[in-house]
């Protein structure tokens, strides 16, 4: 448990080969169902002060209250995604704390020193921020906001890997416009 955010809700992996790591996750760990999305909509999105337009593609699937994201960058925009490949990482690149209290945690936290390095927004209320906190791989933190339909979709990934038998372990993301 964090003292400033509460508990970790998700660990973010950055690989080269997304449906091969989605095998790896399914097959060897028993982790999933994973809902994919080849190119995760994002909205908004700056790096360093910055506008870009990424192409991302994003895995999710839960291992209990614990969310797994598989991230493979398509494109060369700058990303800190890009930042961990370019220093010749794989693997854990963040954790992830959730909030509905997006405004006043990102205020908390800047007010204690962490500086806002990424940002974006996945769905109607699902802005996110990547702090530049990284003192060794998989030490960044992401606040991400779930008080929309992103938050809906995460509830309901979760409760898709409850009891999971293993079949169809890759599924399509659900539409964030319907949630």
């Amino acid at each position: 448990m964090s003292r400033f955010l509460g508990e970790i809700r998700q660990a973010g992996y950055v690989v080269d080969d997304i449906e091969a790591a989605m095998d790896y996750w399914t097959r060897v760990l028993g982790v999933g169902p994973f809902f994919y999305k080849e190119r995760v909509p994002i909205e908004n999105y700056t790096y360093r002060g910055e506008s870009y337009e990424p192409h991302n593609s994003v895995a999710l699937a839960n291992s209990g209250p614990l969310q797994i994201e598989l991230i493979q960058t398509r494109n060369d925009a700058p990303s800190m995604y890009r930042d961990f490949k370019a220093a010749g990482h794989r693997g854990l690149q963040h954790v992830a704390y959730w909030t509905e209290t997006y405004d006043d945690d990102l205020e908390r936290l800047t007010g204690l020193g962490f500086k806002p390095v990424m940002s974006g927004e996945v769905g109607e209320r699902g802005r996110f921020v990547y702090f530049d906190t990284e003192y060794h791989p998989g030490t960044v933190i992401e606040l991400s906001e779930v008080a929309g339909p992103k938050g809906t979709m995460f509830r309901l990934i979760k409760e898709a890997s409850e009891g999971w038998d293993g079949r169809d372990p890759v599924r399509p993301f659900p539409d964030l416009s319907r949630l």
